[in-house]
């Protein structure tokens, strides 16, 4: 089941390799956090691979590829790949619900999102440049900001080993 729906993201992005890839970087870390955390593996995996599905669509329709945007775009789209690889009826929704609020903490709490969501931020911290942001004298908020930005124990510990001991 991941596997075809790694092929119906793939074939969705296309060309876009920085997508695809980011893509999979968030399963990776989801997967790992997932070991720690407990969580449903086919809920996280789905959610992970689709997180961003929406990204292309918000572009197009709104010029902006916003989390806002991708929020409301990605759902409808992973929705249609989830039925169409025959993902377990029960489970699409709370997928589409991750999908939906992957940018937006506190809505939805469930162990599931909460993976998803410190995978992303995982990811991004880094492609953001968010580290080199709190380099030489403001260091030292780095950890308060790890603290406050992720959602699991086990986030926060690969986030420090990541980005505060630089072991990643």
């Amino acid at each position: 089941m991941k596997a075809a729906i790694v092929r119906e993201m793939e074939a969705y992005f296309g060309d876009d390799k920085k997508r695809i890839s980011h893509s999979h970087r968030v399963t990776g870390y989801a997967e790992e956090l997932l070991e720690q955390e407990g969580g449903d593996p086919t809920i996280v995996a789905a959610a992970a691979i689709l997180h961003d599905i929406g990204i292309h669509a918000a572009a197009r329709i709104y010029g902006s590829a916003e989390g806002k945007y991708q929020e409301t775009e990605g759902p409808p789209i992973a929705r249609e790949i989830l039925t169409r690889v025959g993902f377990p009826a029960g489970q699409i929704d709370e997928v589409c619900v991750i999908v939906a609020h992957h940018h937006s903490p506190g809505i939805v709490t469930t162990t599931n999102f909460k993976i998803v969501y410190d995978a992303d931020w995982l990811v991004n911290f880094g492609d953001e440049g968010l580290r080199e942001r709190y380099h030489g004298p403001d260091q030292d908020k780095l950890p308060d900001v790890i603290n406050k930005l992720f959602l699991t124990e086990s986030g926060k510990r690969l986030a420090r080993k990541i980005y505060l001991e630089g072991k990643g």
